[in-house]
């Protein structure tokens, strides 16, 4: 297992920091949609229909918001955007636990449209900081900590609402927020290289890279998150169908650990590979793992060899995406991969939980499996029209680079 390249990658200035940052940013950002459900569920006593309408409408917003945000930092700079989209969060998490339920509908979608940019933000900044035969080593330790970021948020949610109750813990998640977007408008670390400053500055026409290619790489993004999603709920309808409920936190603890590994491998290596290839491979090994029986152990077991391609899958999508598009549409163009990861897991919850509700949860998995081969499948015949490598186009016209 190489450490040499990790090694390489913490020798440029800034980078362990601005991971750092990512990791304690991401964790309030990753509790607030578990926040969110149990406030409407325990606090508010309406159930889990009426937190699904919530956390729809904060998906949606998100979903609409992330390329917009994106948008916007390469126009204006960093520090602006931040500005808004963190007073917007303290606004929101301050006073969320108070709203009537009509009123947090509508609040919670303002506040996605809003959303702290913080995914994005930090893959364009680590696109910049890190020179391009580096990048599959940042995206991979960056997919890493994504994932220890996900196994600490909603826990730490469910531990918050569950002792504390609404208040307290939504207050938390708002100087939690803050706090982030505070952290990085100081820390402010650059969007574009000085090489990409250097270049002319001409306008970049948006057709110019958002190409069939493209579409077809943001797909490959949504498949990804698809089989995720698909996997992680028939592994909870598995294992609830065999009476071993107390074991899903341990078993799913197992299958990230699966994907921590993969992503410290997959980042070592002299060579990466095809996103298409790692999320069909990624499908088409999750597609038997619903013929296995027995204890949860076995259930476990046989998600390793997919979930050593889950870190790996989603870093390539972003190493590809940051040689496609050129440093002007970078913003933009991450968080149009916010918004396709977005759409894969919010596409994948209903089509699972049907599956799991009408022909049990093994089927689940082979569903998800074959629904992520097709999409790369779809996807294929598209890639060769990929916008040209990003080094090699020009940045746009008077963009500010940090301020």
């Amino acid at each position: 297992m190489a450490l040499e390249p990790y090694r390489r990658l913490f020798r440029i200035p800034g980078v362990g920091v601005l991971l750092l940052v990512g990791l304690l940013a991401r964790i309030p950002a990753t509790a607030t949609g578990m926040a969110l459900t149990l406030h409407v569920v325990q606090s508010l006593d309406l159930g889990y229909g009426m937190a699904g309408l919530v956390t729809m409408a904060s998906t949606i917003g998100m979903a609409v918001g992330s390329p917009l945000s994106g948008r916007f930092v390469d126009r204006y700079g960093l520090r602006p955007v931040l500005a808004v989209t963190t007073a917007a969060q303290a606004a929101f998490w301050a006073c969320a636990w108070a709203l009537p339920f009509p009123a947090l509908i509508v609040a919670a979608a303002v506040a996605g449209l809003l959303g702290l940019p913080v995914f994005s933000v930090i893959r364009q900044c680590m696109a910049a900081m890190v020179p391009l035969e580096q990048r599959r080593t940042a995206f991979s330790l960056d997919s890493m900590f994504v994932e220890l970021s996900y196994m600490t948020g909603p826990a730490l949610a469910v531990f918050g609402m569950t002792v504390f109750g609404s208040g307290p813990t939504l207050a938390v998640i708002a100087i939690g927020l803050t706090g982030s977007g505070l952290a990085l408008i100081l820390l402010n670390p650059p969007i574009r290289s000085a090489e990409e400053l250097e270049m002319p500055a001409v306008k970049v026409p948006r057709r110019q890279w958002l190409t069939p290619g493209m579409f077809a790489l943001l797909g490959t993004v949504a498949a990804a998150t698809f089989v995720l999603t698909a996997t992680e709920l028939a592994m909870v309808g598995t294992m609830n169908d065999a009476g071993q409920t107390q074991w899903i936190g341990l078993a799913v603890g197992i299958w990230c650990v699966y994907s921590l590994i993969g992503g410290f491998v997959y980042g070592g290596l002299s060579r990466g590979f095809s996103p298409l290839v790692l999320i069909a491979g990624m499908g088409l090994l999750t597609v038997p793992v619903g013929l296995v029986s027995g204890g949860w152990w076995w259930l476990v077991l046989a998600l390793l060899p997919a979930g050593l391609l889950c870190a790996p899958s989603l870093s390539s999508t972003v190493e590809a995406l940051s040689r496609w598009v050129p440093s002007s549409a970078r913003g933009e163009a991450m968080g149009l991969h916010g918004t396709a990861l977005l759409i894969g897991g919010a596409a994948s919850a209903p089509v699972a939980g049907a599956i799991i509700d009408a022909h049990g949860a093994s089927w689940a998995f082979a569903v998800a499996g074959l629904a992520g081969v097709v999409i790369v499948l779809v996807a294929l015949p598209f890639w060769r029209s990929r916008p040209r490598q990003a080094e090699s186009a020009p940045v746009a016209e008077q963009v500010p680079a940090t301020t």
